[in-house]
């Protein structure tokens, strides 16, 4: 039997992440009842058609009487978002989000949610390429990580807070930890945000060459090109986001990434096919590692089906 961990919901944005949560909650339980809203129209009605839960008008609405308050907007508008929703929270009510950047996300909530709302920022560590409302579906947080960067400083309430959050995303089948949010800025910028920055410029690159390549770059292109488009066609308002709310980890990490390239970059210049060896080997172990670690298979499958572990 599906458990209940909060009597009403309120998800506002009904893009991949909000959807599936409302498709989740129907599907693994979590919830007695799911309110959704979104600041497009268009959104709205589609979601009424296909998403479950109970599509409403306005933020006050929607967050009216909600234990729980989940934000999936780009991470750009949070605080905006929380400013325009906070008169109408309950008291006691947990705040969170799905945002990708964490010390971002946690400013803009605390600084806008009134006194007595367990503010506890989240991040599910699934996507796929796809946005909108028909993009959600109930198994995206199968066996997905999903990190908590909950405040330092807690009370028993809000402890208790961070415990009935976990048991609601462990009910929808995500696996949950907790994560200080300047750490998890930094993992996620060599995890995702940087191999995301990579592929929208390889992909902008072939973009070029295909003007002066009659068609080849696409006639031709192999399954590692495929795979860099597939990850290049995510939302660009959410990366755009995510990029300038994480620049610093983000550029500190480029910058690392642009001095082991140069590296690879004078060995193929030189002729330097011992470092080449070096270097292509130790980046096979990383990859002996995720498929021990569960988080993909030796499958060849170049068409990439998702497997929910993109964001």
């Amino acid at each position: 039997m599906a458990a209940i961990v909060f009597d009403r919901i309120a998800i506002i944005g009904i893009g991949l992440l909000g959807a599936s949560i409302a498709h989740a909650v129907k599907a693994y339980g979590g919830a007695n009842t799911v309110v959704l809203y979104d600041d497009d129209k268009r959104a709205r009605d589609l979601a009424a058609k296909i998403v479950p839960g109970q599509i409403v008008d306005t933020l006050s609405e929607t967050v009216c009487g909600a234990d729980a308050v989940f934000i999936c907007t780009p991470v750009g508008v949070i605080k905006q978002v929380t400013e325009g929703l906070a008169s109408a929270l309950k008291p006691g009510a947990i705040l969170t989000d799905v945002g990708s950047v964490k010390a971002h996300a946690a400013d803009g909530m605390m600084a806008a949610a009134p006194a007595g709302v367990h503010v506890i920022p989240g991040h599910p560590i699934a996507g796929t390429e796809r946005s909108g409302p028909d993009a959600g579906f109930a198994s995206l947080f199968q066996d997905a990580w999903h990190l908590l960067t909950p405040a330092t400083d807690q009370s028993d309430d809000y402890q208790a807070a961070v415990n009935q959050l976990t048991r609601f995303w462990q009910q929808l089948g995500a696996k949950v930890e907790q994560m200080d949010p300047q750490r998890h800025d930094r993992v996620l910028a060599i995890t995702s945000h940087l191999p995301h920055l990579i592929a929208y410029n390889i992909v902008s690159t072939a973009y070029d060459m295909e003007s002066v390549e009659d068609g080849e770059v696409v006639k031709y292109s192999a399954g590692g090109f495929r795979d860099f488009t597939r990850i290049a066609a995510s939302d660009p308002v959410m990366w755009r986001d995510v990029f300038l709310a994480n620049k610093d980890a983000v550029l500190e990490t480029l910058g690392r990434f642009s001095e082991d390239l140069a590296v690879l970059q004078r060995a193929i210049r030189w002729g330097d096919g011992d470092t080449l060896m070096k270097e292509f080997t130790r980046a096979r172990g990383i990859r002996k590692a995720i498929i021990d670690a569960g988080l993909d298979t030796e499958e060849a499958d170049f068409g990439r089906r998702s497997t929910g572990q993109d964001d």
